[in-house]
């Protein structure tokens, strides 16, 4: 039997999608996450932003991680 588990968001949680789209190359979806996390009134840490700023660097997204 399987159960359900509802996770409610926080910063632990996005820190790792924004990593795992860091580890994927996928910058847009790493921006849209750090929106989605002013949206819900979570702030973002140093490491949210350190990943942001890496995965658009690796994105050659420089000008978006100013």
């Amino acid at each position: 039997e399987t159960r359900a588990v509802k996770l409610e968001p926080d910063v632990i949680i996005f820190n790792a999608g924004i990593s795992a789209c860091e580890e994927g190359g996928q910058w847009q979806l790493a921006l849209a996450l750090l929106s989605e996390m002013h949206d819900l009134n979570l702030e973002a840490d140093v490491t949210s932003y350190s990943a942001g700023i890496s995965v658009c660097g690796k994105g050659e997204q420089w000008q978006r991680a100013l």
